[in-house]
């Protein structure tokens, strides 16, 4: 039996399991964000310091990425899912079990690279399940990450400053994990390589007789689409890891109340992915993500002129409501203009503002303050308002050339979502 034979209840099924998957991830980033000030205190860390520890998170996804991809082609994304999920909820507890400074960065380190194998092998199963579905179900996925931050940052604001840190942290731990477990014997085995459509087999032909082809660099869309998605993720990357600690250091909201603006954004960032559908089928795309930039800088600006808790953390939800489709629409932008390759470089140049962003806001408030740090983040948002009008130019360009040279297309994708 393959994935794109799979009995309906069976494929549902497995479409919980892995929402279920997608559910602990959020849940396990939530809970490593609002316990960062109590990591930094009890360890007497700078806000270098930080970056520092921030950086190793990205590094380490970076290193498992690539190998996951071939794990997942060996042996499939489900048993890759089911070790990666066990494997990223376990090392949760790690960098709070370190007595110093070093062994916290190479904790992350592992943590990061068993958090970026999860993430390449639970999309993998998304695409999966949607196969054996029949209708798409990636965005509700994400959904699902994101409603699980905002149950870790709600448990992290009862527990934060109540229980000692690794109590909290061994009870999420412990949830995740048992979750994962019973969410990973509902997964789907992939669908054979000769199940993959014509059009994608041939993709597949082509490339492999035309490396010189792959090699021929990135398209001007690509660049910029890559752009703003590495600007978007920059911004998202701020308000997630440092959301707590602007609270706690710069509005002086000790304990759980430190992870109120950090709950703000990931409550407006799930709302947005959960509707974001129906939005776009009414806005477009480039609607989507210049007026979504352009909400986002002016929660953070809310954010950073507010003196008190109620006015920021209203700026922080009007950053999340504006962030939350940017970076998925910008996907599938590149997705139907550029198709696999030119999707592939705008994640990957779009990462690096994950990966640079957060420990970039720590070096610079280690110098001028986090106030100012994070006006970083707002200048990306800001940038994308103005430069997604460019980029989304060139899709369309891109778009119209394909439908020239393939009239009879029945892949095209529809012209409505690039208005």
């Amino acid at each position: 039996m393959t994935a794109l034979h799979t009995p309906p209840d069976r494929a549902e099924a497995a479409r919980r399991a892995v929402s279920m998957i997608f559910l602990v991830n959020g849940a396990f980033f939530a809970t490593w964000a609002v316990n960062i000030p109590g990591l930094r205190d009890a360890l007497t860390l700078s806000e270098a310091q930080i970056g520092v520890a921030l950086l190793a998170i990205g590094l380490g996804a970076l290193i498992s990425m690539p190998l996951t991809g071939g794990w997942t082609a060996r042996h499939g994304s489900g048993p890759v899912t089911r070790v990666a999920v066990v494997a990223c909820m376990l090392s949760l507890a790690l960098p709070f079990l370190m007595p110093g400074y070093v062994g916290v960065v190479l904790a992350l380190t592992v943590l990061g690279a068993a958090n970026g194998s999860l993430d390449v092998a639970m999309n993998a199963q998304g695409v999966t399940v949607e196969q054996a579905l029949k209708r798409p179900v990636l965005s509700r996925l994400h959904a699902y990450f994101s409603l699980g931050g905002v149950l870790g940052a709600g448990l992290g604001t009862l527990l934060v400053g109540r229980v000692p840190m690794l109590t909290h942290v061994l009870l999420v731990v412990g949830v995740t994990t048992l979750a994962g477990l019973l969410a990973g014997r509902l997964l789907l085995p992939d669908p054979p390589a000769t199940d993959l459509p014509t059009t994608k087999r041939s993709d597949q032909r082509e490339a492999e007789a035309q490396p010189s082809r792959r090699r021929a660099g990135i398209s001007s869309a690509a660049l910029l689409l890559g752009l703003l998605c590495f600007l978007g993720m920059l911004s998202e990357g701020a308000n997630y890891d440092w959301a707590a600690l602007y609270f706690r250091d710069v509005l002086g909201q000790a304990g759980g109340s430190a992870g109120v603006g950090y709950t703000a954004f990931v409550i407006t960032m799930t709302l947005g992915r959960w509707f974001g559908d129906r939005a776009r089928g009414r806005l477009g795309d480039e609607a989507i993500v210049r007026v979504g930039a352009a909400v986002t800088a002016l929660g953070l600006g809310l954010a950073l002129l507010a003196q008190g808790p109620a006015f920021a953390a209203f700026g922080f939800a009007l950053s999340g409501l504006g962030l939350s489709n940017v970076v998925p629409v910008l996907y599938g932008a590149a997705g139907h203009a550029l198709a696999g390759r030119g999707i592939a470089q705008v994640a990957t140049i779009g990462y690096g503002g994950f990966l640079l962003g957060p420990p970039l806001i720590g070096f610079v408030a280690q110098h001028a303050g986090l106030r100012s740090a994070l006006g970083v983040a707002l200048a990306g948002a800001v940038l994308v308002a103005l430069l997604g009008g460019g980029a989304f130019a060139l899709v369309r360009q891109r778009a119209a050339a394909a439908q020239v040279q393939s009239p009879g297309s029945e892949g095209a994708a529809p012209s409505q979502n690039v208005p």
